[in-house]
């Protein structure tokens, strides 16, 4: 009995007709020609399929047949299938039908999709950081209650990290903002003669928004960051889940104490950047305006109440929690990786700075309205 031979393709070129021959036995668990070698990189004028010497075969014969009509039709080639069995055919017609059916649509989500899945993050994020607040608050009045169990040495550490350690960085950018601010106003004030009212423009933006802003938004980028960085770091080494497994809660044992220490530190830090900032008006006033230190200081006192310097003081104590709050929920939000840990360093500042001007825009609105 003659061994059958496994699939075979025959193709011969004449006169830009390229003739297929399709033979053997076609199945999947033997090798199959492929079209790209029989074709060969000639270029036929129109093709035609036929069989010869055809015997058992499965899916792969059609699947072949198919990828030759397919081709010839990119091509813009006229493919003859003719001489191919109804049977063959009728499957590569069921094939290409179900080629047309498949076509791509649009998944892309709707406007309002888009705007109702942002919504419903947004919440969702905002119930995070409810639930966290929650946590805090009951955790400071546990230690409220039992302040023998709170970790004070902890809390003094995190006070000269945040507080005495900033200080360098603090002193260069409140003194280098009084001195923008003296010179901005006076571009506009000397226009008018009104040289003196440079120290009611410096005394009161920086002791009611500038000292307490900038302040903040340093601290979130030193201190917000290195809180997130270091909780991201204790999760992804599961030293909180060693805590928790121990019955010690994290937002008592790690972030009071820093929360604490901000909350201390941002008012002082803030009254400190209110005199360097004052200091930077005043040396541009003597230089730029000619105008003397004490009448510098004398007209500020006359604009410059200590209803203004509370202001600046609340200010920054509900910075330093917003610092605390942002880097600690996301060092503990953090992945367990080391990527995971950079991403929370960038959102606790990304978010500290978004939430310190929601709350600085709050506060404008609350004091105006109280007439402070």
């Amino acid at each position: 009995m003659p061994e059958i031979q496994p699939a075979t393709v025959a193709a011969t070129l004449e006169g830009g007709r390229l003739e297929v021959v399709l033979g053997g036995r076609w199945q999947l668990t033997e090798p199959r020609p492929v079209w790209a070698d029989v074709l060969a990189g000639r270029k036929p004028e129109r093709v035609a399929v036929r069989t010869a010497d055809l015997a058992a075969w499965d899916s792969t014969l059609p699947l072949f047949v198919h990828e030759v009509a397919r081709w010839a039709r990119v091509e813009g080639l006229h493919c003859d299938l003719d001489a191919v069995p109804e049977q063959i055919r009728a499957l590569v017609r069921q094939l290409e039908g179900v080629q047309e059916t498949c076509v791509p649509f649009d998944r892309s989500e709707s406007f309002l999709t888009q705007v109702g899945l942002a919504a419903q993050e947004s919440l969702g994020k905002a119930g995070e950081i409810s639930r966290f607040v929650g946590e805090c608050t009951l955790s400071a009045v546990q230690a409220v209650r039992s302040p023998r169990r709170f970790r004070w040495r902890d809390t003094l550490h995190e006070m000269q990290q945040c507080g005495a350690m900033a200080l360098p960085i603090v002193s260069l950018i409140s003194f280098l903002v009084g001195v923008t601010l003296a010179y901005t106003g006076a571009i506009v004030l000397r226009q008018f003669g009104g040289d003196i009212w440079i120290a009611d423009l410096i005394g009161l933006s920086m002791v009611r928004e500038m000292g307490a802003m900038m302040t903040a938004v340093v601290l979130a980028g030193r201190t917000g960051a290195a809180f997130a960085a270091t909780l991201g770091n204790m999760k992804s080494n599961e030293e909180i889940d060693a805590l928790e497994t121990l019955g010690i809660p994290a937002v008592q044992f790690l972030v009071l104490p820093r929360m604490l220490a901000l909350a201390v530190m941002m008012p002082l830090l803030a009254l400190y950047a209110n005199a360097l900032g004052v200091i930077g008006g005043m040396v541009v006033a003597m230089g730029l305006l000619s105008i003397p230190p004490t009448a510098y200081w004398v007209e500020m006192k006359t604009i410059v109440d200590l209803s203004d310097i509370m202001v600046g003081v609340i200010k920054a104590g509900a910075f330093g929690l917003i610092v605390g709050l942002a880097g600690c929920l996301r060092g503990l939000q953090a992945e367990r990786s080391a990527m995971g840990v950079g991403r929370a360093a960038t959102s606790a500042v990304v978010t500290a700075i978004l939430l310190i001007i929601v709350a600085d825009a709050v506060f404008a609105v609350l004091f105006n309205a109280l007439g402070w």
